[in-house]
């Protein structure tokens, strides 16, 4: 600790010089603090008004497309600002998944623009990845990424993204491992799946300049396996996300929160961990237009404050391209825009 300074004389040159420079750092305003930082980009007024919740965004589609939608759904939401933007690569072929796609060169503006925007990517670990393989073929194609065959597609993708100025990207990988839709599915071989994440995160991290984040997001619930028996490690997982709509059918939220491997679960876990959590993905389903589970999840983030969430915003889940939802859109605009009773 420092000793302290005897305060000088008020008519002493050195307190007049103190009071000068203190009148012209505190006109200049907090950009000019010592320490502090400067954001990017312009200025955005609406930040002040806005309420206290957790960072939010979308998924709104692909490209230059989903970037402008974002902007609009900006105007919608009057002062709530989404600071957070979602994206998926294709899963079609090894390609795309290495980012080749210039929508990636949209997004990356977006994230530049201001210094507290957050890029969410969402990433395939394997190609054909909605092919509908076998569980032989897809256990066969884990141990091959388990023993690095495919180490070198993610180190162009983590190039390809520190290239575009955007190398603290939010990276879900593998998403939804513990249902079945998806070729990267956990279920077939759990031993294997986790060694292959575990190569993907090692050949990203080994680029110069990278400053990824890894997610882990399953599917709430059980599903096909429990998500927890695919959880690869704290030393390869940055956050722990979930990705939850409201399903199945009948299921209340209260159900949906204390139903195992459930929202109250998924919190209770990352913490235990002393990991960051998320909701890359949620959004209406099987109970159709749902303004009691938009209310539900919107208080939840709203007292669990997680690193972010984005809804996904297309029929039938979504709120604002979505008119058949329309008390949903209400709830969602309203208890967005304001503070939650």
């Amino acid at each position: 600790m420092h000793e302290p300074v005897a305060p000088s004389s008020p008519r002493s040159p050195r307190a007049l010089l103190t009071l000068l420079l203190v009148a012209l750092v505190l006109l200049a305003g907090p950009a000019c603090v010592p320490g502090g930082k400067r954001a990017t980009g312009a200025p955005d007024a609406k930040a002040a008004n806005s309420p206290p919740t957790a960072p939010f965004g979308a998924y709104l589609g692909y490209g230059s497309d989903g970037v402008r939608r974002l902007s609009e759904l900006d105007g919608w939401l009057g002062p709530a600002t989404p600071r957070v933007a979602h994206a998926y690569l294709p899963g079609d072929r090894w390609y795309n998944i290495e980012g080749a796609p210039n929508d990636l060169d949209h997004w990356a503006r977006w994230r530049r623009a201001r210094s507290d925007r957050l890029f969410v990517l969402n990433v395939p670990m394997l190609d054909r990845a909605e092919a509908h393989l076998s569980d032989g073929e897809v256990r066969e194609l884990l141990h091959r990424g388990a023993d690095g065959a495919y180490d070198g597609h993610f180190r162009r993708l983590a190039r390809r993204l520190v290239s575009l100025g955007v190398p603290d990207t939010v990276l879900v990988v593998g998403w939804e491992m513990n249902g079945i839709t998806y070729t990267h599915r956990c279920g077939p071989d759990p031993g294997a799946w986790k060694a292959y994440w575990v190569r993907i995160v090692e050949a990203m991290r080994s680029v110069a300049g990278q400053r990824f984040r890894f997610e882990f997001a399953p599917n709430r619930g059980r599903d096909a396996i429990p998500w927890t028996a695919c959880y690869p490690g704290d030393r390869y997982v940055d956050v722990v996300g979930m990705d939850a709509y409201d399903q199945p059918h009948g299921m209340s939220f209260g159900q949906q929160r204390d139903e195992p491997y459930g929202l109250a679960a998924h919190v209770r876990f990352a913490r235990a961990h002393h990991k960051a959590f998320a909701y890359p993905e949620w959004g209406l389903f099987r109970n159709g237009d749902n303004p009691a589970y938009v209310r539900g999840m919107l208080g939840w983030f709203a007292r669990q404050r997680p690193m972010y969430q984005t809804i996904s915003d297309y029929c039938p889940h979504g709120v604002w391209r979505c008119s058949e939802n329309p008390r949903s859109s209400d709830t969602y605009r309203r208890l967005m825009t304001g503070p939650f009773g």
